[in-house]
């Protein structure tokens, strides 16, 4: 089990850190928190000559998805904020719905209405649409 753990580290991105991102967090990385999925993010404090801004980076848990960021660490990651949420005591608006991974090839995918897997008929066409005969 070791050996494979050890395999996935130095070949794969999509099982959670490299080995040269844990390398690199482990020498220089700051920890600034942990969201409610387990994400754990970090940073180099000072500007990273070459890309002019602090350095910012997320260790997924499990299954690297940049959708499974939430809004305020999404913001935080992107320098459009400079106070992380856990710094801070962010409260989401009223507005703003509670966040979902990407759902896409699972049963919670969105299946628009037409579409081969959503039960029901597909709507009859509008008249609106000629076939492209060569």
């Amino acid at each position: 089990m070791a050996l494979k753990r050890l395999l996935q580290l130095v070949f794969t991105w999509w099982n959670g850190a490299t080995a040269g991102t844990l390398l690199t967090t482990s020498r220089s990385g700051q920890f600034v928190g942990e969201d409610e999925f387990g994400n754990r993010y970090y940073r180099k404090p000072g500007k990273d000559r070459t890309i002019g801004v602090e350095r910012r980076w997320v260790i997924y848990k499990g299954e690297a998805d940049g959708s499974a960021v939430p809004p305020g660490w999404k913001g935080w990651l992107n320098q459009t904020v400079q106070v992380p949420p856990s710094e801070e005591k962010y409260q989401p608006r009223e507005w703003q719905k509670r966040h979902l991974p990407n759902l896409t090839g699972t049963s919670g995918a969105h299946r628009p209405q037409g579409s081969i897997l959503r039960a029901g008929e597909r709507p009859a066409a509008t008249g609106d649409y000629q076939a492209w005969t060569p």
